[in-house]
C-alpha cells in the first residue's frame, strides 16, 4: 500500500480518482490547489503525486518543478489533456515520472501509478554492487549515485536508471521500445517519454547538450551510448 496524493481541483474527477485507488490498496489525500500540495508535501511526502495540469493559484508545471527541486525522488504521474500534446512534453521536461491523458480510463490509471510506483520501489532496493564509467561519468549501482569528474548528478530515479542502463550496454543501438521496457517496465505506452528523458539527461551529462558525444542518436531506431 502506498500514500498517494491526488492534486486536482476538480472534486468530480478527484472523487473517481481517489475512489479506484482506494480499491487497489492505496491510502490517498485530495488537494485542490498547488500551493498547499507544496505545504502538505513539505508536511508529509507521499510516494507518489497524481498531478493535474489545471490548478488554481499555481499549475501543475510549476508544482512538479518544485517539487522537482525539493524531493527530486517523489515520483509524479501527471493529468493533461489529450488535445494538447505540448502540454505533456512540457511536463515530462520537467521531471513527471509518467502522464495520463484526460478523458482517461480510471483503471489505466491505477496500472501507471502502479507501475511507477514498482520502478521505483524495485530501484530503492539494494543492488548488485556495480560501478560503470563512461569518460567522466561514473555510476554506483549500488549507491544509486551518479558524478560527472566527481561531482554529483541530480538525476531522478528514471535518469538514473536511464543512465545506468544505457552505460551497461555501450555501443548497442537501443530501440525506444526496449529503453521503455527496461527502464520504465513498460509494454505499451507514448515512445516520446523515452525521447524526453533523453534529452534531459543530456542536460546533466553532456559538456554541449546540443552536440552529445555520449548519449549518441541513431536515427530510425534509437539510442546508443559511446565511450571515449
Amino acid at each position: 500500500m502506498a500514500d498517494v496524493m491526488v492534486v486536482d481541483d476538480d472534486d468530480t474527477v478527484a472523487s473517481v480518482v481517489v475512489s479506484y485507488l482506494r480499491g487497489a490498496g492505496h491510502s490517498t489525500r485530495h488537494i485542490g490547489d498547488g500551493l498547499k500540495a507544496l505545504d502538505a508535501v513539505a508536511q508529509t511526502q507521499p510516494d507518489l503525486m497524481v498531478l493535474d495540469l489545471m490548478l488554481p493559484g499555481l499549475d501543475g508545471l510549476e508544482v512538479c518543478r518544485q517539487v522537482r527541486k525539493a524531493w527530486p525522488r517523489l515520483p509524479v504521474v501527471m493529468l493533461t489533456a489529450l488535445a494538447e500534446p505540448d502540454d505533456r512534453i512540457a511536463g515530462l521536461e520537467i521531471g513527471a515520472d509518467d502522464y495520463v491523458t484526460k478523458p482517461f480510463s480510471p483503471r489505466e490509471l491505477v496500472l501507471r501509478v502502479d507501475s511507477v510506483l514498482r520502478r521505483t520501489h524495485d530501484a530503492e532496493q539494494p543492488g548488485p554492487d556495480v560501478v560503470l564509467t563512461a569518460g567522466a561519468i561514473t555510476v554506483d549501482t549500488a549507491a544509486r549515485r551518479a558524478t560527472r569528474d566527481g561531482a554529483e548528478l541530480a538525476l531522478t530515479v528514471r535518469e538514473f536508471d536511464l543512465l545506468a542502463y544505457l552505460m551497461s550496454h555501450p555501443g548497442q543501438a537501443l530501440t525506444r521500445a526496449q529503453l521503455m521496457h527496461e527502464v520504465w517496465g513498460w509494454t505499451f505506452g507514448d515512445q516520446s517519454t523515452v525521447t524526453v528523458h533523453v534529452r534531459r539527461l543530456r542536460e546533466k551529462v553532456e559538456l554541449n547538450p546540443t552536440e552529445p558525444t555520449l548519449i549518441q542518436t541513431v536515427w530510425g531506431v534509437g539510442y546508443r551510448l559511446e565511450l571515449p
